[in-house]
């Protein structure tokens, strides 16, 4: 019973291990894209690669700003 108790404790440290690197990857990434000239430059290094993607890939933040007020109205209902 001990032994199957300190299994599942050493799954989930493990578990939880992975995805808090996950989690650090897709932030420190979008930290990363967030200065306009490196997403600027990646943009144009995958454009050459994949041309389907040209100009599908940016931050519209008009959309954005409209999705996150809707979002607090309906909160404080």
């Amino acid at each position: 019973m001990e032994l199957e108790t300190r299994k599942d404790s050493a799954d989930n440290r493990d578990t939880l291990y992975l995805m808090g690197g996950l989690a650090l990857m897709v932030l420190g990434a979008g930290l990363i894209l967030s200065n306009p000239k490196v997403r600027n430059t990646v943009t144009a290094g995958l454009s050459s690669v994949l041309p389907e993607l040209r100009g599908k890939i940016g931050l519209n933040l008009g959309e954005v700003g409209s999705d996150i007020k809707r979002y607090m109205r309906l909160r404080s209902m």
